[in-house]
């Protein structure tokens, strides 16, 4: 479980996180949503520590991240999968040594140990016979499915996805939104995703915080949405029209 208790970040007199409370459960998908700008980026950067927030704190199953040394971050650092947005793979690399990397950087393992690894992740992705290729030469789908095998490669405990489904047509947003619900459910992992995409909302999650100007605004479940009297929310939520369709049809 991760959880964030009273999160504050100021960027100047900018307040962009105010007082944030919430907490992520292990085996389910829980969404970060909201407008560009309101927050939820610097929201997901905290979580992982990329930004360290003014006030409050964040826990990892009990341990405290946020004040923590050095040494405990990077032990929590490698218990935590990201797939941020685009990918981020090295374009110089082969899909392999993508996939090898956190391994070469956190483990001793042996190479056969670590090419056993690489192989296993890249089939669990439905990726096989591009050990090889390099970045450039695979769509862009299948390198979301390259960064995620790199993101479960050290068998994390937490996983975060800034924006998957970003620069994907829809179909292959889908595939990539159930391989990460399956890998969710199927490892237990604590899985946060920062999205504005209500696509995949309704598709895959199991909770979801609203962010709005700063502010937790509005925590639920995908059913709840459709019964919130949340002006904010509602004016996000169904400015998408496979919303408007499922609220026309349960209502």
């Amino acid at each position: 479980m991760i959880e964030v208790v009273n999160v504050n970040k100021l960027f100047g007199d900018n307040h962009v996180l105010k007082d944030i409370s919430t907490s992520f459960e292990p085996g389910k998908v829980s969404m970060i949503i909201g407008r560009s700008g309101s927050g939820k980026t610097v929201l997901l950067k905290c979580i992982i520590g990329l930004l360290i927030p003014d006030s409050g704190e964040i826990y990892f199953d009990k341990r405290e991240f946020t004040k923590s040394n050095i040494k405990f971050k990077t032990q929590i650092r490698q218990e935590l999968g990201m797939v941020f947005q685009g990918g981020a793979l090295f374009t110089s690399s082969t899909v392999e040594e993508n996939v090898r990397f956190p391994l070469d950087l956190f483990t001793n393992w042996s190479k056969s140990e670590k090419q056993k690894r690489v192989d296993f992740c890249l089939e669990r992705v439905g990726i096989k016979n591009a050990n090889k290729l390099y970045p450039t030469e695979i769509s862009g789908g299948m390198q979301k499915r390259v960064a995620i095998a790199r993101a479960i490669v050290l068998n994390p405990k937490y996983l975060c996805c800034d924006e998957p489904n970003s620069g994907l047509d829809p179909q292959t947003a889908i595939l990539i939104d159930r391989l990460i619900s399956e890998i969710t459910k199927e490892y237990n992992i604590t899985t946060i995703v920062n999205t504005h995409d209500m696509n995949s909302v309704m598709e895959i999650a199991d909770s979801i915080n609203f962010i709005f100007q700063g502010n937790n605004w509005w925590q639920g479940t995908k059913d709840d949405i459709f019964n919130t009297d949340n002006k904010e929310l509602n004016d996000f939520v169904f400015a998408s029209e496979l919303c408007k369709k499922i609220k026309k049809e349960t209502t």
